[in-house]
């Protein structure tokens, strides 16, 4: 897989990341997560209608490998659930930053995108090349 780490996104350190636009952050794992993890087998996320909190936990990743919580990067309310990648989860191995989203959130507090935590994409490919 190419590790492309894209300039419209900003990560977290535990790999997952957020593109905004206008008030809604859709929300997913990167390139570099997905590659670790191997080939992904099981997606469990939020329903839509549920509140997310920066930092805490919203679901879980399997994979043959491993299993991981999956944390978000932003605060707001879930509303929509990308339910095709529950159903087919190896889309998340193909395609991480297209087909391969996880939630679409509405931000509850957009400042929070301006805190240290939140790597640019340069930020996060040279924090991830020491890994």
């Amino acid at each position: 897989m190419d590790l492309k780490y894209l300039d419209d996104l900003k990560y977290l350190e535990s790999h997952e990341y957020v593109r905004i636009e206008g008030e809604i952050g859709t929300v997913g794992i990167s390139a570099f997560a997905v590659d670790q993890l191997g080939e992904i087998v099981f997606v469990e996320l939020p329903e839509a209608g549920e509140a997310v909190e920066k930092g805490k936990t919203f679901g879980n990743v399997e994979s043959v490998k491993a299993a991981e919580d999956l944390y978000s990067p932003v605060t707001g309310t879930v509303i929509e659930c990308n339910t095709e990648i529950e159903e087919a989860p190896e889309k998340l191995n193909e395609d991480p930053y297209g087909e391969g989203w996880l939630l679409k959130v509405r931000l509850k507090k957009p400042d929070e995108l301006d805190s240290g935590d939140l790597m640019a994409a340069a930020d996060y490919r040279q924090k991830v090349s020491g890994e």
